[in-house]
Order: structure tokens, then sequence, then C-alpha cells
């Protein structure tokens, strides 16, 4: 979609919508239509009670022979409102235009850039459908080709919208990411998908089995073991940052597909499993957004890609795995297998690029899902103030998090008979003893690890995100970059 932003609207738009705060009159576009109308629209307006007010939405058809239809959208309370909710609106707008299935229009509103900025990023994240492999494309709702918004500060709006493009690039991949089926992006095609991001300016090397075998992998490849495909290790760097300082590092969980292993799945909603490579696709989208925008700062972004299939070489329950850290683990149970890729690429992360500190992230545990539903990612953690500012971007950006405990007795649950420890920890706690496990292998390095098997996909639908895969997590993580650690 092409976004433009224009001082003035061009003269005669044939669809115009109309953002208003509480009790705004129509700016000047909109305003000269109701003159030419003989006041049809604010006709429309007095009649339909249309004030301003937040998520209001008012239609005016053919209000002149030169204008096929004025939209008129409510955004609330002027000087109350926060990015979020001009982003939101943007969305609404998208929305509202996909309905009319319209390929271009004009925005007019009297805010300002940043807000103006703000709405083109909402429209820009709802304009996104996955229907590559449709025969037929859906006429149903067509995405915007073209959309000008119109501001008094048009230049500052054009520079505030470039870094929140970027963001909306990365959100989109890591969405095409997880929307793809297994048999087309098993883990030697995600590797490549990754790797042609070197033409964005990331440094991008993949390991392979050969290689994690010398470095002692065990754990990573004892998951992939009963696949046809090979798993890869795949680190994307930006350097935006001075040279030599100590990087920021972000992990994602890439399991492309999850059949449980010999410990195998039901059968039902098994075809949801190509999305538990969630964690590794938005680590793969906040990279290209990261060199898109040319962020100040240097990031890892590391992503551990394995099937986790059933064969006769597949892993079994009971069997011993010894992890790059030196540790051995008991695997109990082969469906908690995202815990065990992540124990290697956490600990080949710290180990080589010794980060100010490291987030992964993970389709983790269902056990998520029955405590937080789809509304939080499940965030767990050493540190305090990493916590607080995953938190602060959370609410900031509509990823919200919500913090669980980490202690000593639930560290015990895994504690095994035979080995350092073992894969599951029973029962109950199941989100926290998956953390438990993971923090084994982080060291005393300030870590995060987000659970995020409720929000990366069969995401809640909202006014940027009408897709099965959410992109959750790429614009959260950007923002905590972008508040911290850019100088």
């Amino acid at each position: 979609m092409k976004i433009s932003f224009l001082p003035k609207a061009p003269a005669a738009p044939k669809l115009l919508v109309c953002v208003l705060t509480l009790g705004e009159a129509l700016p000047h576009a909109a305003a000269a239509l109701d003159k030419a109308s003989g006041g049809r629209i604010s006709q429309a307006m007095k009649a339909q009670k249309f004030t301003g007010k937040r998520d209001q939405t008012l239609d005016v058809l053919a209000p002149t022979k030169a204008c096929d239809r004025v939209i008129l959208v409510g955004a609330g309370e002027a000087g109350k409102l926060t990015p979020r909710e001009w982003e939101l609106t943007g969305g609404q707008i998208a929305g509202l235009l996909a309905a009319a299935k319209a390929s271009e229009a004009v925005v007019e509103m009297a805010a300002g850039g940043a807000e103006a900025a703000a709405i083109a990023s909402g429209a820009r994240l709802r304009n996104y459908q996955f229907t590559k492999y449709k025969s037929k494309k859906p006429e149903s709702a067509p995405l915007l080709q073209a959309l000008e918004v119109v501001t008094p500060e048009a230049t500052k709006a054009k520079a505030a919208f470039a870094a929140l493009d970027a963001v909306a690039e990365g959100v989109h991949m890591a969405r095409d990411l997880v929307n793809e089926p297994a048999n087309i992006l098993f883990p030697e095609e995600f590797a490549r998908r990754a790797k042609a991001l070197a033409k964005a300016g990331l440094k991008v090397e993949v390991l392979t089995p050969a290689e994690m075998k010398k470095l002692g992998m065990g754990a990573l490849l004892g998951v992939a073991q009963g696949s046809a495909f090979e798993p890869r290790l795949v680190v994307l760097r930006w350097e935006g940052g001075k040279k030599g300082e100590a990087p920021v590092a972000f992990v994602g969980k890439g399991v492309t597909f999850d059949t449980g292993g010999v410990s195998i799945k039901p059968a039902a909603g098994m075809e949801d499993m190509k999305g538990d490579m969630g964690g590794a696709a938005c680590v793969t989208g906040l990279m290209l957004a990261l060199a898109r925008r040319k962020a100040r700062c240097n990031v890892i972004g590391a992503i551990g890609l394995v099937e986790n299939a059933v064969d006769g070489k597949a892993q079994r329950p009971g069997d011993v795995v010894k992890s790059m850290s030196g540790q051995t683990i008991a695997v109990l149970n082969t469906d908690a297998e995202g815990r065990l890729i992540l124990a290697d690429v956490l600990w080949y992360v710290q180990d080589r690029f010794k980060p100010k500190f490291m987030v992964n992230l993970a389709t983790l545990t269902g056990a998520i899902l029955v405590a937080l539903g789809k509304e939080h990612a499940g965030l767990f953690s050493n540190n305090d103030e990493l916590s607080t500012r995953l938190a602060e971007a959370g609410l900031a950006t509509g990823e919200k998090v919500w913090r669980m405990p980490l202690t000593p007795e639930y560290d015990k649950m895994i504690d095994s008979d035979i080995a350092d420890m073992k894969n599951i920890g029973g029962r109950f706690a199941g989100s926290i003893t998956a953390a438990q496990f993971l923090q084994r292998f982080v060291n005393k390095v300030p870590w995060a690890h987000l659970d995020v098997a409720g929000t990366a996909m069969d995401s809640v639908k909202s006014a940027i995100n009408q897709s099965w895969a959410s992109g959750w997590g790429v614009r959260l993580l950007n923002k905590l970059v972008a508040d911290h650690y850019e100088k």
C-alpha cells in the first residue's frame, strides 16, 4: 500500500474519510463537501448524533455528484488519546475501507504529524491478507492500494511514519512466516528466508547440524532427530551501535511443525502446530524492522529451527541428552521440546555474544493459555528492570505481558533422579516449571522469557489484525529497544 501525507486534500476526492475528535468541526475538505451538498453531511451528523465520540462512525453516500462517499470516524477526546489509540483508529479506517471495497481513499484530519503517522501505521498493519495459496483471490475485501493522509503537519508525519512503516513490514513478515504451512516452511526454508534479510543490512549466519554437533548442542539435535528435515540455527546481527558495544539479544523458538514426537499430540487441532515457530517469526520480523529503521544499537537475533516429528529415529521418553552447557536432561515428554531447543540457543548466545540482556519468545506451553488466555503473554524474568520495561512497552503497544513467578520451590519440581534435570515438572504450574528449566541456561545474564502460546497464533481479532497469525511481539520488542537501548 502506498501511503502519502499531504497538507491539503486533493480536489474532489471520490472517497473521503474524516477523522474527528469529540466536538470537533469538519476540517477543510469535508466542510467544503458539506457546503457543496447543501449541508447533507452536517445534517446526517445531527440525525445520527455523531459527535466524534471514540469508535463512532457515519457513512454518507454520494453527498455530491463528484464525491461517492464520506465516512466520518470518531477518535475520542482530543488531548487524551494515546499513540496506540490513534493507531487503532487507523486500523478501524482500513477495515471500513475494506468493507466498502475501496482500493484508495483520502483521510483528512486536523490533528498533527505524530497522530497522522499513527493513523497511517494502523491502516498499514490492518491492510494484510494471506491468500497466496488461493487459486482465486477473494473479492469481498480487497486490499487498499493507496492512502493519502491529509494533516497540517504533513512533513512531520512523513518523517514519523518512516520508522512505523519499518515496524509494520516486520510485523507482516512475522505473520507470513506463522501463516505458512509446514510443508513449505521447514527449517531449511525458514533459514533461507532469514538469510535473504542480508539485503536489508543484517549479517546472517546459518549453522548446520554438523556445526551444532561440534558445539555440543545435544538438546536441540535430540528434538530434530525424528524428522526428515534437518535443523538449523540462524544468527541475525544488526550493528547499528558503537563498535564493540555489547548487544541486546532476542532468541526465538522455531519448531516449524510439532507433532509432539513419540509423546504425540491429539489429532484435533494439530494442524495449528505449523505456528509453533511464532517466537522465531517474531525475532525475524523484529530484526528486519530494526534494520529497516536503522536502529542505533547492536542487536542479536537467534532462532533455533527444528521439526518435531515421529519416526524410528525419534527421541524417546526417558532418553537423556547433554546440552551445550554440559548439563544433562532426562526427556520425559518429547512434546516438551521447545525448552530443549532454547536451552542450547540461549547458552550459545550468552557464551558467544555476552549480551546486555536476553529475551526469548516461545509458543511454549498450553498451560499459559489456561492461566492468561489470549490477552497477555506470560512473562518470566530474573531481572526486575527488564520486566518493568517489557510491561511498559506492552501497555504502550497493546502487546501486553503479565509477570509470573520464578522461585526455588518451583525449580525443585524439575530435578531428576538420573540426570541434572527433567524436561517436565508434572501436572501443576506447567508454564512456571518450563521457565524454571530455561533459567538454568542463562546464568546471571538479565533475561526474560515470553510464553506466547496464546498470542502468536489463532490470535484475537483486532482493529489492526484480522489474520490467524498476529506477528505478536515485533512492536513490543521494537518499543523496548527504541525507548531504552538506542543512543
